[in-house]
């Protein structure tokens, strides 16, 4: 028994456990055992936290995305739905930190996970214009004008998230550059 007081095992741990793995043998080649063993938790440790492996790369811009589903389910119908949809999308990402994902998009080529970040970040971009088409459509705007707005909206929340990755997560601010990609849709 070591004489060291135990890590405290928190979702960031194990996330830094499952990069660190990654950069080292490649997604591919990592598994949920060996994450867990390199962060000293179980299996069913892991799975507490997560609810599989490339879920490292994505809780945290999920839960993101789930508050702005809430936000734009219970905000007003409004003749200024833009600005509602700018305000939702700046500060559903307000709370967004440096994490696995900013590594992952950093990083991708040496991690292997180009295919999975491709596929997974076309799911997200997807279920954020989903969000915002819906209340765009319930305020008063047509269905495809709604969709293509909202398809805007989702790729600039993607290509900010992707420039501050790529500059450095925590360097440059998020909010800034969401702005920036926000005034281009307009």
């Amino acid at each position: 028994m070591s004489g060291g007081r135990p890590h405290a095992v928190s979702r960031e741990f194990i996330a830094e456990a499952a990069c660190e793995l990654f950069l080292e043998q490649g997604y591919e080649r990592t598994t949920v055992a060996q994450i867990a063993r390199r962060a000293g938790v179980s299996r069913s440790s892991f799975f507490n936290y997560f609810e599989s492996k490339s879920d490292v790369f994505w809780s945290g811009l999920d839960a993101r995305i789930a508050f702005l589903d809430g936000f734009l389910a219970a905000a007003c119908p409004s003749q200024d739905a833009s600005s509602v949809v700018s305000d939702a999308v700046r500060e559903a990402l307000s709370q967004f930190a440096p994490d696995a994902l900013a590594l992952a998009l950093v990083h991708s080529d040496a991690m292997g996970v180009v295919p999975e970040l491709a596929q997974e970040m076309a799911i997200r971009q997807w279920r954020i214009a989903r969000s915002i088409s819906a209340y765009l459509q319930r305020s008063g705007e047509p269905s495809l004008p709604a969709e293509v707005h909202a398809a805007g909206y989702a790729g600039a929340v993607i290509a900010a998230l992707r420039a501050w990755a790529l500059a450095g997560a925590g360097r440059e601010r998020l909010d800034g550059l969401l702005a920036e990609a926000l005034a281009v849709v307009g």
